[in-house]
Order: structure tokens, then C-alpha cells, then sequence
């Protein structure tokens, strides 16, 4: 596994200007760092709660604290770096951690693709080309609603429907095309689709289960070991 940063415990004050966040590190000094999460973070701002962030040696950086992980206001704790759930997500499918994807022996990352100028998160190829080739689009999710239940997305994203309309077309061409659900909270058992945030994705996701797209949902793991795919669990919509 590749995804262990060392993680340094702090209390979480703020977001603010999207990309910025402010903490109170464990010598009790302010420090702002990096958010990598370009969405809302719906129920996962909560001030004065737990939360750790990552360093980074990059003398280029002009913050060299990354936000990793926060505690939502149902408790449980969410992974918010959207490029942690990418190298998650291949860490497992080169590891063959997630059995439907085992059979491929070859992982191709950001790949352009599609009629729409898009880039696929992952494209796996059989070398033997016994199999059809597979896309797999991921997706972080960070919504806590309680009950051991996730939704997504956290805001209105036209981006994720654009990548549904994508991914329609590749099922529709005879390739196998996935949405992968990376779910980075903790205590989580099922992955719902948030239509009330926005009902275009809801019905554009109806739209691929129909036309022959693959929606999956695993959550992730934090502990001592890193953070890692840990086991499928339901998605419903």
C-alpha cells in the first residue's frame, strides 16, 4: 500500500475561500492549510472537532499542511482529499483487492476518452484481450446523513453528470463502464444517491443503470496501517 502519510492530529476552526482551511495545531498555534475538496463538505465543517492533516516537503508549496480527514457532525470521521480516494482506489485495483476487476492485468490512469473531452480515472485492459475493456470512473464520498448511510453528491455537480453521459456512451459501445463510490467515512454500510441536492445527477444515474453501467460502492479505512479500500457495501438509489 502507497497511501500512508503521516498524520498529525489538530482541531478544525474553519474553511473558507474553498481551498483554505484553518487548525489548531497540537502546540496549540493557528495554522492554515491546503483543503483538497473542491465540493461543499456538507456536514463536514464542524468547528472546534477533531481532524488531521498531512506535510508535504515540496519547498514550491506555499502551504505545506494538507487537510486529510475531519469529523462530521454524526461523529464519524471523512477522508475530504479527493485525490486520496484516486491512489486508494489504485492501490486496490493493482493489488487485485476488489474481486470484479481481478481478472485485468493492466492499469492505465487518467486516459482521455469519451465525445466529450473527458479523462478517465482508470482504464483497465486484458492483455490476452479475452475481455472488453473496463472504465472506471470514482467518485469521493464525504456526506454523512447518520444511520450508517452516505450520500452523494454533497452539491450540485455537472461535472458528475457529464462523466454518467460518458460512461453511457462507453457501456452503450460494448465496453464495460463503472462508477466506483470511494467511501472515505467511517461506520458507513450504504451509499445513496442524494437527489435532493440534485435531481439532474439522480435521474442521470437511473439512466446508466439502465443502459448498462456498473455502479459499485466500497469504504475506506483509516487506522495505523494508512488509509486502503476496505470492503464493498450497498449503493441504492
Amino acid at each position: 500500500m502507497h497511501n500512508n502519510p503521516v498524520l498529525y492530529q489538530a482541531t478544525f476552526i474553519r474553511r473558507y475561500k474553498r481551498f483554505f482551511a484553518d487548525v489548531v495545531n497540537s502546540n496549540g498555534e493557528l495554522i492554515t492549510v491546503h483543503c483538497p475538496n473542491t465540493g461543499s463538505m456538507r456536514n463536514c465543517q464542524i468547528e472546534n472537532s477533531p481532524c488531521w492533516y498531512s506535510l508535504s516537503d515540496n519547498p514550491k508549496r506555499k502551504l505545506v499542511g494538507t487537510l486529510e480527514i475531519v469529523t462530521t457532525s454524526h461523529g464519524r470521521l471523512a477522508g475530504i482529499n479527493t485525490l486520496r480516494a484516486n491512489r486508494i482506489t489504485a492501490d486496490a485495483l493493482r493489488c487485485k483487492k476488489i474481486d470484479r476487476f481481478a481478472p485485468y492485468d493492466e492499469v492505465f490512469s487518467e486516459v482521455a476518452y469519451g465525445k466529450e473531452k473527458s479523462r478517465i480515472d482508470f482504464l483497465l485492459k486484458d492483455s490476452a484481450k479475452s475481455l472488453p475493456d473496463c472504465y472506471i470512473e470514482v467518485k469521493n464520498v464525504t456526506l454523512d446523513v447518520g444511520d450508517g448511510i452516505a450520500e452523494f453528491p454533497d452539491s450540485p455537480t455537472s461535472r458528475g453528470v457529464k462523466h454518467l453521459r460518458e460512461l453511457i456512451t462507453m457501456s452503450k459501445a460494448g465496453y464495460r463502464a463503472v462508477l466506483l463510490f470511494c467511501v472515505q467515512l467511517n461506520d458507513i454500510n450504504c451509499v445513496k444517491v442524494a437527489g435532493y441536492i440534485d435531481p439532474e445527477y439522480q435521474k442521470m444515474i437511473t439512466l446508466a443503470t439502465q443502459n448498462g453501467v456498473e455502479i459499485i460502492a466500497w469504504q475506506a479505512q483509516f487506522d495505523g496501517q494508512g488509509i486502503y479500500l476496505n470492503r464493498a457495501i450497498e449503493f441504492s438509489h
